[in-house]
């Protein structure tokens, strides 16, 4: 009896050992599975916020002025295959690693993908700032060659203007001198019959010689233009004007004296008259005179 009692002593003992080895075995294997699987949650988030990221990247990528259809599209499609990956990352179980293992493999491709393209932008930049550097010279090139011809037109529109003014002839000497019926100087204001005006064009170089049409105006001390005619006109500046007398004279760049006439058959003003020489569309000579009784 008391051998069959320890026999039982020592089966009981065993038996509870061996229920403690396989309650502390069990409660070991779920503290590793629990590790396990909070180890998995961490790395499916990481995982996720690299998508995450990835998909960002792309959003500022798609957002940049590439000029490249080609490359906008292919941006596209790999932007889009990233969303949906990240949204299948988001419904995969985290006790599925070999998914969750082939979703971080498919980030890497991804991400291998990118980094051409990324080469291919900068390359795009690069190519886009040299254009623009190059168009910023070409364009000050082209407003330097521009400024220069506008001071050159500018130049030329001077010097012909000097050239212009260095040819224009100029009048002297003038002298205006009353007549009677005998063509005699008089001192009589009722006798005069003729006004004569004496003048001299000056020596001149630069003028072409030739033939030249004089124009004279003879303005009363009222303003007024004498005429015979009101047909007496011609072209002065941007308008026709009256003139009194007109003369055709040979100048040969010399010097030339000469003598035009007007018929007094009107009733003379006392006052200031004014006579203007024109040759040549141009003014050459102002000249007052002045007639009283």
């Amino acid at each position: 009896m008391e051998t069959n009692k320890k026999l039982v002593i020592i089966a009981g003992v065993v038996v509870a050992m061996v229920v403690a080895a396989l309650v502390y075995w069990n409660l070991r294997q779920h503290s590793q599975m629990q590790e396990m699987v909070e180890q998995l949650e961490f790395e499916k988030e990481e995982l996720a916020d690299e998508y995450e990221d990835l998909a960002i990247q792309f959003d500022g990528y798609q957002q940049m002025d590439i000029q490249n259809d080609s490359l906008q599209d292919r941006l596209a499609q790999e932007q889009q295959r990233v969303r949906d990956l990240l949204e299948e990352l988001r419904i995969t179980k985290v006790t599925d690693a070999r998914r969750i293992a082939a979703l971080k493999k498919e980030l890497a491709t991804v991400r291998a993908v990118m980094v051409g393209y990324v080469r291919q932008i900068d390359s795009l930049n690069q190519t886009n700032q040299r254009l623009t550097a190059e168009n910023l010279q070409y364009r000050r090139q082209n407003e330097e060659i521009t400024q220069a011809n506008t001071q050159l037109s500018d130049a030329n529109t001077q010097l012909t203007k000097v050239v212009t003014r260095a040819a224009m002839l100029e009048v002297g000497d003038f002298a205006m001198l009353p007549l009677n019926k005998r063509d005699r100087k008089t001192s009589l204001f009722n006798q005069i019959q003729k006004l004569q005006f004496s003048y001299t064009i000056r020596k001149n170089i630069t003028c072409e010689p030739g033939e030249k049409i004089v124009y004279l105006s003879i303005r009363r001390p009222d303003g007024e233009v004498m005429q015979k005619s009101q047909d007496h006109l011609f072209k002065y500046e941007n308008g026709m004007i009256p003139y009194s007398v007109k003369q055709a004279v040979e100048y040969a760049g010399e010097d030339l004296n000469s003598v035009m006439y007007w018929r007094v058959e009107e009733i003379l003003q006392q006052g200031i008259y004014t006579a203007d020489f024109f040759i040549d569309g141009n003014l050459c000579g102002s000249f007052s005179f002045e007639l009283r009784k």
